[in-house]
């Protein structure tokens, strides 16, 4: 006879909901309602960052021009709460729209303004984007040649054929392109030849405490090295203390971006410079 055996009940556990799993879900959906319901209303703006050179940084030799998504009260609404998963979803190429269409306003308002735009290379062959970017650069034969155009390091990577092609278009009309988080993404370096970014920004990773940290400096020499071979300008993110920017200087980074330059700002430096003469 067959021994009985006492049947067990099943582990209820993985059926339950994991109250704070539950509480990440729903924080991140109720973000992910907001965003979209912002980029609906165009409730989107422009922060601008300088970027100045490292042997004299009056005036910014450009600014960076970040993208805020306020909700329905004005808050502006964290980027990193979003910017990872709009990256693979339509809302990425509409949100690229509008910072681009805000980049190209600017431009055009400001004839002095040199401007970089971040996009994603999943948002080249997007219909409107190419319509914002063909009718702003048709307002003012200059603008095309003061627009910088941002692309990540690991957007780039996922289609370098096509990255590649579309920055050769796009620089025959004046445009320029800048690698970011250039370090950050592992980069195929038999690539890196064949885009012909003319800047590379280097990954703040690297740039924080530089002057002490010993390992960021041989990284980052390593990366202002492979800039310099492919001649591509280099720019320092993250730049934090009069320390940091002297030791980037002594080694040959280009230009320097950071908090001890400067915050974004919502309010364009440059209106605050023609009050500050007008005053």
């Amino acid at each position: 006879m067959r021994p009985k055996t006492i049947p067990t009940k099943p582990d209820p556990t993985p059926l339950m909901d994991n109250p704070l799993d539950f509480a990440i879900r729903e924080r991140d959906r109720d973000t992910m309602q907001m965003v979209r319901d912002a980029l609906q209303r165009k409730q989107v703006m422009l922060a601008y960052q300088p970027v100045v050179r490292a042997d004299t940084p009056n005036p910014p030799a450009f600014y960076e021009g970040l993208i805020r998504v306020l909700d329905d009260t004005g808050r502006i609404i964290p980027a990193r709460d979003f910017i990872e998963v709009v990256e693979t979803d339509e809302m990425g190429r509409v949100l690229d729209c509008h910072a681009l269409e805000l980049g190209l306003e600017a431009l055009a308002q400001e004839p002095t303004l040199r401007l970089s735009i971040n996009m994603s290379a999943r948002s080249i062959g997007y219909p409107r984007w190419m319509q914002i970017l063909n009718y702003g650069i048709s307002q003012d034969e200059t603008i095309a040649e003061r627009l910088i155009l941002e692309i990540t390091e690991s957007s780039a990577m996922l289609m370098p054929d096509i990255v590649t092609a579309f920055m050769r278009d796009l620089q025959a009309l004046g445009i320029s392109f800048a690698l970011d988080d250039f370090g950050a993404g592992f980069t195929a370096f038999r690539f890196l030849k064949n885009f012909y970014f003319d800047i590379v920004k280097i990954d703040g990773q690297f740039i924080r405490n530089i002057q002490d940290d010993t390992d960021n400096q041989v990284l980052t020499q390593a990366l202002v090295s492979i800039a310099e071979q492919f001649e591509m300008f280099t720019v320092a993110e993250c730049v934090e203390t009069a320390e940091d920017a002297e030791f980037l200087r002594k080694i040959g980074v280009d230009c320097l971006q950071g908090y001890h330059f400067g915050a974004p700002t919502i309010t364009p430096p440059w209106h605050i410079a023609d009050q500050e003469r007008r005053a």
